[in-house]
């Protein structure tokens, strides 16, 4: 090895001493969770990052830096940087790490760490009418830490579910910190609810009902139609209505 080798070697490990000694702080974290039609999941996690201003020069520096893996980046934030909705059979999908800018905030700095991903089979769904689907949620995924009666909320954290527009709650438990005293009613016209730190999770329910449109109906038969003939299903219809057409002059010709 020589002298440039040696010294480039132990600027990298200097780097990497520096980083994961810096000195970082999670003040908060808020997962948001949007619920879709087809049962999976949306994720929206921001966790807000105290940065002293000792290590604001090492984490330009991690910010900047194109290789850095999220595990890496758990090294040097620490563990509550994990994504805290993971289908144990399918993981995440479409992941992305956004680390923000660092803004002066007195003393030291805050900057906002952004992960997005997908999640798979969030729900389940049951139709148990003619436009009327029931969706239970799925609390496998959840990837919070654990307490001595099981899986809880973790410090400083907020959960919010949103649930598809139109959606009636059905149950939940526990119940909502927002909006509160949203059960008197029913929830009605609810559609996204949310729990505050240290929340237990071991026995968490969620269920809810959406009611489909005529429209919506006929719109994803047409779909399916589609899915199954292609163009061809457009020369069914036309025939169809050309069919209608003739029809009804006839009737009136006589």
């Amino acid at each position: 090895m020589n002298k440039f080798s040696i010294i480039a070697f132990a600027c990298a490990i200097m780097a990497m001493t520096t980083s994961t000694y810096a000195s970082y702080h999670i003040s908060n974290i808020n997962v948001s969770v949007g619920l879709n039609p087809n049962t999976s999941a949306k994720v929206n996690e921001t966790l807000t990052l105290i940065i002293s201003n000792e290590s604001l020069s090492q984490y330009s520096t991690d910010r900047a830096a194109l290789n850095l893996t999220i595990s890496r980046w758990q090294s040097i934030i620490g563990p509550s940087l994990v994504q805290h909705l993971i289908n144990p059979t399918s993981g995440v999908r479409n992941f992305n790490f956004i680390p923000g800018p660092a803004i002066r905030n007195g003393s030291s700095y805050v900057a906002y760490i952004v992960m997005t991903y997908s999640v798979l089979n969030a729900t389940s769904i049951n139709q148990t009418a003619p436009r009327n689907f029931v969706y239970t949620f799925n609390p496998s995924i959840f990837n919070f830490e654990h307490g001595a009666s099981g899986e809880v909320l973790s410090p400083n954290t907020t959960l919010t579910i949103s649930m598809p527009a139109g959606s009636q709650i059905i149950s939940v438990y526990p119940l909502p910190d927002y909006p509160a005293y949203a059960f008197v009613k029913n929830y009605t016209n609810v559609t996204s609810i949310a729990w505050n730190a240290q929340e237990p999770l071991s026995k968490f329910k969620l269920k809810f009902v959406v009611k489909e449109s005529i429209r919506d109906e006929v719109d994803k038969f047409f779909a399916a139609v589609y899915g199954v003939l292609g163009y061809f299903s457009y020369v069914i219809i036309a025939l169809v209505i050309v069919a209608l057409f003739a029809y009804v002059y006839i009737k009136a010709s006589r």
